[in-house]
Protein backbone atom coordinates (compact mmCIF):
# COMPACT_ATOMS: atom_id res chain seq x y z
CA UNK A 1 0.00 0.00 0.00
CA UNK A 2 1.22 3.16 -0.64
CA UNK A 3 2.21 5.52 1.95
CA UNK A 4 0.37 8.73 2.65
CA UNK A 5 2.97 10.33 4.33
CA UNK A 6 6.32 9.64 3.78
CA UNK A 7 9.90 11.34 5.11
CA UNK A 8 12.97 10.89 2.86
CA UNK A 9 16.07 11.44 4.50
CA UNK A 10 14.48 14.32 6.22
CA UNK A 11 16.67 16.33 8.64
CA UNK A 12 14.83 19.33 9.92
CA UNK A 13 15.46 22.00 12.50
CA UNK A 14 15.79 25.66 13.72
CA UNK A 15 17.74 28.03 12.50
CA UNK A 16 19.18 26.14 10.26
CA UNK A 17 20.10 23.53 12.93
CA UNK A 18 19.23 19.79 12.34
CA UNK A 19 16.95 18.74 14.86
CA UNK A 20 16.20 15.53 13.60
CA UNK A 21 18.80 13.45 11.24
CA UNK A 22 18.28 11.76 7.83
CA UNK A 23 15.07 10.06 9.05
CA UNK A 24 13.03 7.69 6.98
CA UNK A 25 9.12 7.25 7.94
CA UNK A 26 6.29 6.06 6.23
CA UNK A 27 2.78 5.88 7.50
CA UNK A 28 -0.03 3.98 5.40
CA UNK A 29 -3.78 4.82 5.38
CA UNK A 30 -5.12 2.76 7.99
CA UNK A 31 -1.97 2.35 10.08
CA UNK A 32 -0.81 4.27 13.58
CA UNK A 33 2.64 5.17 13.68
CA UNK A 34 4.23 6.03 17.29
CA UNK A 35 7.21 8.19 17.72
CA UNK A 36 8.86 7.08 21.10
CA UNK A 37 12.11 8.32 22.24
CA UNK A 38 13.45 10.25 25.63
CA UNK A 39 13.13 14.05 26.10
CA UNK A 40 14.87 16.36 23.00
CA UNK A 41 15.25 13.22 20.88
CA UNK A 42 13.65 15.13 17.85
CA UNK A 43 10.19 13.89 18.47
CA UNK A 44 7.72 17.15 18.14
CA UNK A 45 10.19 18.69 15.28
CA UNK A 46 9.11 14.93 13.07
CA UNK A 47 4.99 16.22 14.19
CA UNK A 48 6.01 19.60 12.67
CA UNK A 49 8.10 18.76 9.93
CA UNK A 50 5.42 16.37 8.84
CA UNK A 51 2.58 18.25 8.89
CA UNK A 52 4.33 21.23 7.02
CA UNK A 53 4.62 24.02 10.12
CA UNK A 54 8.59 23.24 9.36
CA UNK A 55 10.15 22.41 6.62
CA UNK A 56 13.04 20.23 6.09
CA UNK A 57 16.50 21.52 5.54
CA UNK A 58 17.13 18.30 3.46
CA UNK A 59 15.54 15.46 2.00
CA UNK A 60 11.46 15.53 1.57
CA UNK A 61 8.25 14.76 3.03
CA UNK A 62 5.88 13.41 0.47
CA UNK A 63 2.10 13.18 0.38
CA UNK A 64 0.06 10.35 -1.54
CA UNK A 65 3.58 10.01 -3.45
CA UNK A 66 4.91 13.13 -4.55
CA UNK A 67 6.64 15.72 -2.60
CA UNK A 68 5.32 18.23 -0.68
CA UNK A 69 6.27 21.58 0.35
CA UNK A 70 2.67 22.99 1.37
CA UNK A 71 2.31 24.98 4.32
CA UNK A 72 0.41 23.53 7.73
CA UNK A 73 -2.47 25.42 6.48
CA UNK A 74 -2.64 23.70 2.79
CA UNK A 75 -2.20 20.34 4.10
CA UNK A 76 -4.82 20.88 6.45
CA UNK A 77 -7.30 21.83 3.53
CA UNK A 78 -6.11 18.30 1.37
CA UNK A 79 -7.14 16.40 5.20
CA UNK A 80 -4.01 16.37 7.41
CA UNK A 81 -5.24 16.90 11.23
CA UNK A 82 -2.44 18.19 13.44
CA UNK A 83 -2.98 18.00 17.41
CA UNK A 84 -0.34 19.86 19.32
CA UNK A 85 0.54 19.56 22.83
CA UNK A 86 -1.15 22.82 23.52
CA UNK A 87 -4.47 21.70 23.82
CA UNK A 88 -6.05 24.23 20.99
CA UNK A 89 -9.75 25.05 22.30
CA UNK A 90 -10.94 28.53 22.30
CA UNK A 91 -11.32 29.18 26.03
CA UNK A 92 -13.89 32.15 25.61
CA UNK A 93 -16.16 29.89 23.60
CA UNK A 94 -18.98 27.05 24.65
CA UNK A 95 -18.46 23.39 23.65
CA UNK A 96 -20.33 23.55 20.90
CA UNK A 97 -18.75 26.90 19.36
CA UNK A 98 -15.63 24.88 19.37
CA UNK A 99 -17.13 22.04 17.69
CA UNK A 100 -18.61 24.57 15.28
CA UNK A 101 -15.36 26.08 13.98
CA UNK A 102 -13.64 25.49 10.95
CA UNK A 103 -14.47 24.11 7.26
CA UNK A 104 -14.88 20.09 8.73
CA UNK A 105 -16.92 21.26 11.52
CA UNK A 106 -19.75 18.72 12.83
CA UNK A 107 -21.22 18.90 15.55
CA UNK A 108 -23.17 15.79 15.74
CA UNK A 109 -20.40 13.44 14.72
CA UNK A 110 -18.18 15.35 17.42
CA UNK A 111 -20.93 14.18 19.62
CA UNK A 112 -21.22 10.32 18.49
CA UNK A 113 -17.10 10.13 18.90
CA UNK A 114 -16.81 11.52 21.79
CA UNK A 115 -20.72 11.55 23.83
CA UNK A 116 -19.12 12.52 27.16
CA UNK A 117 -19.01 16.32 25.72
CA UNK A 118 -22.85 16.48 25.28
CA UNK A 119 -23.80 18.26 28.59
CA UNK A 120 -21.13 20.38 28.54
CA UNK A 121 -21.89 21.75 25.21
CA UNK A 122 -23.23 25.45 26.63
CA UNK A 123 -19.88 25.59 29.16
CA UNK A 124 -17.23 27.67 28.41
CA UNK A 125 -14.34 25.39 26.87
CA UNK A 126 -11.89 27.09 29.10
CA UNK A 127 -13.95 25.63 32.29
CA UNK A 128 -13.27 21.89 31.42
CA UNK A 129 -10.74 19.89 33.20
CA UNK A 130 -7.40 19.32 31.22
CA UNK A 131 -8.74 15.71 29.61
CA UNK A 132 -12.08 17.45 28.59
CA UNK A 133 -10.60 19.72 26.21
CA UNK A 134 -7.88 16.90 24.90
CA UNK A 135 -11.45 15.11 24.20
CA UNK A 136 -12.58 18.34 22.51
CA UNK A 137 -9.21 19.04 20.58
CA UNK A 138 -9.91 14.84 19.35
CA UNK A 139 -13.15 15.48 18.62
CA UNK A 140 -13.00 18.76 16.64
CA UNK A 141 -10.36 17.03 14.45
CA UNK A 142 -11.65 13.59 14.05
CA UNK A 143 -14.87 14.98 12.99
CA UNK A 144 -13.89 16.93 9.86
CA UNK A 145 -12.92 12.73 8.51
CA UNK A 146 -9.09 13.97 8.07
CA UNK A 147 -6.88 11.84 5.90
CA UNK A 148 -3.94 11.62 8.59
CA UNK A 149 -3.64 12.58 12.52
CA UNK A 150 -1.06 13.50 13.60
CA UNK A 151 -0.64 14.24 17.50
CA UNK A 152 2.20 14.93 19.92
CA UNK A 153 2.06 14.24 23.48
CA UNK A 154 -1.49 12.21 23.71
CA UNK A 155 -1.37 11.90 27.50
CA UNK A 156 0.50 14.51 28.35
CA UNK A 157 -0.20 15.44 32.18
CA UNK A 158 -4.06 13.19 32.14
CA UNK A 159 -5.53 10.57 34.01
CA UNK A 160 -5.14 7.06 32.90
CA UNK A 161 -8.85 6.89 32.65
CA UNK A 162 -8.58 9.81 30.11
CA UNK A 163 -5.52 8.69 28.62
CA UNK A 164 -7.87 5.25 27.78
CA UNK A 165 -10.05 6.49 25.76
CA UNK A 166 -8.22 8.92 23.69
CA UNK A 167 -6.05 5.97 22.97
CA UNK A 168 -9.48 4.09 21.82
CA UNK A 169 -10.55 7.25 20.09
CA UNK A 170 -7.15 7.46 17.92
CA UNK A 171 -7.20 3.64 17.28
CA UNK A 172 -10.30 3.24 15.93
CA UNK A 173 -9.34 6.40 13.63
CA UNK A 174 -6.63 4.22 11.90
CA UNK A 175 -8.76 1.50 11.77
CA UNK A 176 -11.19 3.41 9.80
CA UNK A 177 -8.41 4.16 7.33
CA UNK A 178 -6.18 7.06 8.53
CA UNK A 179 -2.88 7.49 8.66
CA UNK A 180 -1.96 8.20 12.55
CA UNK A 181 1.55 9.16 13.96
CA UNK A 182 1.70 9.80 17.88
CA UNK A 183 4.19 11.12 20.23
CA UNK A 184 3.79 8.92 23.66
CA UNK A 185 5.34 9.15 26.54
CA UNK A 186 3.74 5.93 28.33
CA UNK A 187 5.52 3.21 26.10
CA UNK A 188 3.94 0.43 27.25
CA UNK A 189 0.12 2.59 25.88
CA UNK A 190 1.86 2.98 22.99
CA UNK A 191 3.20 -0.39 22.26
CA UNK A 192 -0.64 -1.84 23.06
CA UNK A 193 -2.29 0.18 20.81
CA UNK A 194 0.09 0.97 18.05
CA UNK A 195 1.00 -1.04 14.25
CA UNK A 196 4.72 0.26 14.19
CA UNK A 197 7.25 2.18 16.19
CA UNK A 198 9.88 4.16 15.54
CA UNK A 199 12.39 5.06 18.62
CA UNK A 200 14.39 8.21 18.41
CA UNK A 201 17.27 9.32 20.02
CA UNK A 202 19.52 12.79 19.68
CA UNK A 203 17.60 13.15 16.49
CA UNK A 204 18.24 10.01 14.95
CA UNK A 205 15.68 6.59 14.23
CA UNK A 206 17.65 3.73 16.51
CA UNK A 207 15.46 1.47 16.76
CA UNK A 208 11.74 1.03 14.16
CA UNK A 209 9.92 -2.31 13.86
CA UNK A 210 6.14 -3.67 14.45
CA UNK A 211 5.19 -2.69 17.80
CA UNK A 212 4.21 -6.19 18.76
CA UNK A 213 8.70 -7.10 18.23
CA UNK A 214 9.18 -3.87 20.29
CA UNK A 215 7.22 -5.33 23.40
CA UNK A 216 9.63 -8.35 22.92
CA UNK A 217 12.77 -6.21 22.22
CA UNK A 218 11.60 -4.12 25.65
CA UNK A 219 15.47 -4.18 27.02
CA UNK A 220 16.26 -2.59 24.26
CA UNK A 221 14.07 -0.17 23.83
CA UNK A 222 14.77 0.65 27.74
CA UNK A 223 18.50 1.41 26.51
CA UNK A 224 17.59 3.92 23.98
CA UNK A 225 15.52 6.31 26.54
CA UNK A 226 18.47 5.95 28.77
CA UNK A 227 21.04 7.50 25.84
CA UNK A 228 23.94 6.72 28.09
CA UNK A 229 22.28 8.55 31.20
CA UNK A 230 22.10 6.72 34.96
CA UNK A 231 18.37 8.22 35.08
CA UNK A 232 15.48 5.71 35.35
CA UNK A 233 13.72 5.59 31.89
CA UNK A 234 9.84 5.73 31.94
CA UNK A 235 10.35 2.15 30.48
CA UNK A 236 11.78 1.19 33.57
CA UNK A 237 9.32 3.34 35.59
CA UNK A 238 6.35 2.04 33.95
CA UNK A 239 7.50 -1.93 33.95
CA UNK A 240 8.58 -1.24 37.71
CA UNK A 241 4.96 0.16 38.34
CA UNK A 242 3.43 -3.06 36.37
CA UNK A 243 5.47 -5.56 38.36
CA UNK A 244 4.60 -3.78 41.72
CA UNK A 245 0.29 -3.94 40.76
CA UNK A 246 1.18 -7.25 39.23
CA UNK A 247 -0.52 -5.92 36.21
CA UNK A 248 0.60 -8.01 33.16
CA UNK A 249 2.01 -6.06 29.56
CA UNK A 250 0.31 -6.90 25.76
Amino acid sequence: MTALIEACSVSSGYGGLPIVRDLDLTVAPGELVALLGPNGAGKTTTILTLAGELQPLSGEVCWMGQPDHRSLTRRARAGLALITEERSVITALTVSENLRLGSGANEARSLELFPELEEHLGRRAGLLSGGQQQMLTMARALAGRPKALLVDELSLGLAPKIVDRLAVAVRQAADDGVAVVIVEQHVHKALEIADRVYVLRRGQCVLEGPASEMARRIVELERSYLGGTNRPSPVAAHTSDQKGNGNGTR
